[in-house]
């Protein structure tokens, strides 16, 4: 049992509430032995009007040194809920600056650092950069980064080695019906949801039409819309919800190992329940980001070369769904397909992401069949 553990007040979120995600910093006082013997302290708390869409993926930008302003501040990629696809007035909960959900929130984890670039959070656990783009508007939540996205579960950096200050953040953010998106996240900037989903406009009926001309969005800080206007900011990557696309963007990385010479500056992703695996040249992604939503770089799907024991004949599959499923078999499972189901995949799930260790290698992790797949070759034709 932790003793001394309190809750913070939950952050408010517009509309009807079911849930609360909670972010908490755990310190273990002797991390080299299997039993947990630290403490838990609460962070932050907010509020959620559905079971879905959480906060999600939190990230230290990995070339910040001590001294340095990014040194230990936290990323985090905040969902919206499952606010974005309600037809009643929460759907711009996303767009509005006075919420945390459909985010990507900044902060200082440790009250300690930035003391004299920073101020306490409300609840008193954290510190807010003051070069957060928002710090300064009124009623607007200070933690803000960058808005207007569905579920940024996905955050991950693609590092500059020559340039560490040219390093980005990326966003993989899950889709509603139509696009999922790669996301070169700005400061401050709107990225669309819910009055956008990729690079189209999207309906009250929760349908995707042709961008308004001028394609200008009020900036919301409560939920009447302010006279300022901004364009969103879209993606540099998106694919369909249709035969030879997916159903839910996985993780995705810029590949910076040793190991496969052939990947070195692509950018990897999954779809998490076709297990299809794509690959984008950053070069490509970076011309992309020129503020015209019809610009979007080129993805080129992975042909996976597997063989179910050593020394056996290698097959070459699409994704990776027929290997997830044929493992989930052998490992005892008796259904017939693979379990849940999706629009694209239909009977079953690969649930398939990429993970990187610190030498920039990758795995593949396929919870349907529950295994972890290091990458071991790759040739580019």
């Amino acid at each position: 049992m932790l003793t001394g553990y309190t809750p913070t007040p939950a952050v408010s979120t517009p509309g009807e509430i079911q849930r609360e995600a909670v972010l908490i910093e755990w310190a273990d006082s002797n991390p080299s032995n299997a039993t947990f013997e630290g403490s838990a302290r609460e962070l932050l708390r907010i509020q959620l009007n559905t079971r879905i869409h959480p906060l999600n993926a939190l990230s230290f930008n990995p070339t910040a040194r001590a001294g340095d302003p990014e040194w230990r501040v936290l990323y985090l990629g905040s969902g919206d809920g499952g606010s974005g696809e309600s037809r009643q007035a929460m759907r711009l909960n996303p767009q509005r600056l006075d919420t945390l959900v459909g985010k990507v929130l900044r902060i200082v984890p440790d009250l300690k650092e930035h003391v004299a670039t920073s101020s306490v959070s409300d609840n008193g656990r954290y510190r807010i950069p003051n070069d957060n783009p928002f710090v300064n508007m009124p009623g607007a939540r200070k933690e803000i980064w960058a808005y207007g996205f569905r579920n940024p579960h996905r955050l991950t950096w693609a590092i500059d080695d020559a340039n560490p200050l040219n390093t980005r953040l990326i966003a993989n953010s899950i889709g509603l019906h139509t696009w999922e998106t790669v996301n070169i996240v700005r400061r401050g900037d709107n990225y669309g949801y819910s009055l956008r989903e990729g690079n189209e406009s999207l309906l009250i009926e929760n349908k995707t039409t042709a961008l308004p001309k001028p394609d200008r969005v009020p900036v919301r800080i409560s939920e009447t819309p302010t006279a300022e206007e901004v364009t969103p900011h879209y993606p540099v990557i998106q694919y369909p919800h249709r035969a030879g696309g997916g159903d839910a963007i996985g993780s995705g990385f810029l590949y910076r190992g040793k190991a496969l010479p052939a990947l070195r500056g692509k950018y990897i992703f999954t779809d998490i329940s076709t297990g299809r695996i794509w690959y984008a040249d950053y070069k490509d992604m970076l011309g992309a980001d020129d503020g015209k939503p019809e610009t979007l770089a080129a993805t080129h799907s992975v042909k996976i070369a597997w063989s179910s024991s050593p020394g056996a004949p290698k097959t070459v599959y699409d994704s990776m769904f027929p290997i997830v499923e044929d493992a989930f078999h052998r490992r005892g499972g008796r259904a017939e397909h693979l379990p849940g189901a999706a629009l694209v995949s239909a009977n079953g799930r690969a649930d398939a992401q990429l993970a990187a260790d610190a030498n920039g290698e990758l795995y593949i992790l396929t919870k349907s069949d529950g295994m972890i797949r290091a990458v071991v070759g790759a040739s580019i034709k």
